[in-house]
C-alpha cells in the first residue's frame, strides 16, 4: 500500500453475531460488494471485522458509496484516509482532513473517536483521542471540543495500517442477499408489494417475481410498470426471475360462473395456487406479498385465511401490521414509490365487485370453485407463462 491512499471502510454489524456460521455471511457480503463494484478497478480485502475496497479513484468514491448503500448486510460506508501506522503520519492525515472539512466553517465543533484494534501501538485509545484533539486545537483554532453533539467527528482506526475519516454513510443493513434462502414476491403495479419484497431480501433472501397481466384490459404500459419496479428492487437484491402470468381467461372464468361478491377473493386463491407452482419450480421456499390486515377487502382476517388455505406454503407478510402511509414513506425511501402510483392499471382492478365479501365462508368459495375447471386454466397460464431476467440495476439512484 502507498504512504497514503483512499479507500472505503466498509462496516458491518449484525453479521458479528452468527458465531461459528460467520464466515459464510461474510462471504455472500464480499460476493455482493463485488457484483456492485464490477466495473471499477478495486481490491476488496477482509480483516478484523471489516471489509476494505481499495484502488478507487477519486473520482469513483461517490459512486461507489452510492451502490453500496444498497447492498444489504452493509451497516455503513466511510471514505478513509489510509496511513502507515505511526503517529506522525496519523497527526498529518487528520490535518489534510480537517484542512478540508473546515473550508467553508468560521467555527466547528469536534470529537475524536479512536479504537485501537492493534494494541501494539504505543498509544491507547484515549490517549490518541486527548493527544489529536489537542493537536487539531493548536493547528486550527476555529475548532472547539463537543463530545455530545460534535459537527465534525474523526474516526482513528487503528490496524495494519491507521484509518481515518470523517464522514460514515448509513447504508441498507439486514443480512447478505442469499443468505437466507429464496422467496417468491406476487408483484403487482401498486405501492406495497415492492416494499414488502425490499423488506424480506433485507433479512437475506433472494426473490423471484411474479405478475399477473389481464390483457386486453391491462396494458403493455403496466408490464413496462412493473418491469421497472423489479428493476428498482434489482438495484438492492441483484438479478430477479420476473414471471409473467397471462390470468385474462381465469378472472373471465370466475366473472361468468361465480358470485360477483367473491370474485376478488377467488382470484387470490388462483393466483396464490399459480405463485406456489412457479415458487416451488424456482426452488423458492415462501410466498410474499404486501398484504396489511384490513386495507382492504380481500386483507381482513377472515379473508387471509381463505387465501393461505389453497397453499402449503408458507405465505410471508412483511407489511402485515403497517399502516398506509408507513407503507408510503418506505416506498418513497426505496426509490419505487413514484412508480407505483403511474396511472397504469394492473389485473386486480378487473372484474372488481362493487361490495366485495369482508367475511368469506370458505365451503362457499370451494362451492363457487366447483363450477368450473379452474385445473385446467391454471395448467394454461402456467404454460403461456412468460419469463424476464432483470439484472442488478447499478444506475439506481434513490437511497434506502
Amino acid at each position: 500500500m502507498p504512504e497514503s491512499e483512499w479507500v472505503l471502510l466498509v462496516r458491518y454489524s449484525e453479521i458479528h453475531l452468527k458465531g461459528l456460521n460467520k464466515p459464510f455471511f461474510e462471504r455472500k457480503l464480499i460476493e455482493a460488494i463485488k457484483a456492485v463494484l464490477s466495473d471499477m478497478d478495486v481490491v476488496i480485502k477482509k480483516a478484523q471485522g471489516r471489509v476494505y475496497v481499495h484502488g478507487l479513484a477519486l473520482t469513483d468514491i461517490e459512486l461507489a458509496i452510492s451502490r453500496l448503500k444498497k447492498v444489504f448486510g452493509i451497516h455503513s460506508v466511510s471514505p478513509a484516509l489510509a496511513v502507515d501506522a505511526t503517529w506522525n503520519t496519523i497527526v498529518e492525515a487528520a490535518y489534510t482532513l480537517f484542512a478540508d472539512a473546515l473550508k467553508e466553517k468560521s467555527s466547528a465543533s469536534f470529537k475524536v473517536i479512536a479504537r485501537r484494534a492493534d494494541k501494539s501501538f504505543a498509544l491507547s485509545s484515549d490517549e490518541i483521542n486527548r493527544q489529536l484533539g489537542g493537536l487539531l486545537i493548536t493547528r486550527f483554532p476555529e475548532l472547539f471540543v463537543d463530545v455530545h453533539i460534535p459537527s465534525i467527528r474523526l474516526g482513528v482506526e487503528i490496524r495494519e495500517y491507521a484509518f481515518l475519516y470523517i464522514r460514515e454513510v448509513r447504508c441498507a443493513g439486514g443480512m447478505p442477499v442469499g443468505s437466507s434462502g429464496q422467496a417468491a414476491l406476487l408483484l403487482s403495479g401498486g405501492i406495497d408489494s415492492p416494499v414488502a419484497g425490499f423488506l424480506v431480501a433485507k433479512r437475506g433472501v433472494t426473490l423471484c417475481a411474479i405478475h399477473f397481466l389481464s390483457p386486453p384490459y391491462t396494458s403493455e404500459r403496466a408490464r413496462d410498470k412493473v418491469e421497472a419496479l423489479t428493476k428498482i428492487l434489482s438495484a438492492y437484491t441483484g438479478q430477479i426471475r420476473l414471471h409473467l402470468v397471462p390470468f385474462t381467461q381465469i378472472q373471465l372464468l370466475i366473472h361468468e360462473n361465480c358470485r360477483p361478491n367473491e370474485t376478488v377473493l377467488l382470484m387470490r386463491r388462483m393466483m396464490m395456487r399459480i405463485a406456489e407452482r412457479i415458487a416451488a419450480s424456482e426452488g423458492a421456499l415462501a410466498l410474499v406479498t404486501g398484504e396489511a390486515i384490513g386495507q382492504v377487502a380481500s386483507q381482513t382476517m377472515e379473508s387471509l385465511i381463505v387465501t393461505n388455505e389453497v397453499v402449503k406454503m408458507p405465505v410471508l407478510r412483511p407489511l402485515i401490521g403497517f399502516d398506509k402511509q408507513e407503507i408510503i414513506e418506505y416506498a418513497k425511501a426505496i426509490g419505487s414509490y413514484e412508480t407505483s402510483i403511474l396511472p397504469y392499471e394492473d389485473c386486480c382492478t378487473v372484474f372488481v365487485p362493487r361490495h366485495p365479501l369482508t367475511r368469506p365462508v370458505l365451503s362457499k368459495l370451494v362451492e363457487s370453485e366447483a363450477q368450473f375447471d379452474y385445473n385446467k386454466a391454471i395448467e394454461d397460464a402456467l404454460n403461456n407463462t412468460k419469463v424476464v431476467t432483470i439484472n442488478r440495476h447499478l444506475d439506481y439512484s434513490p437511497q434506502a
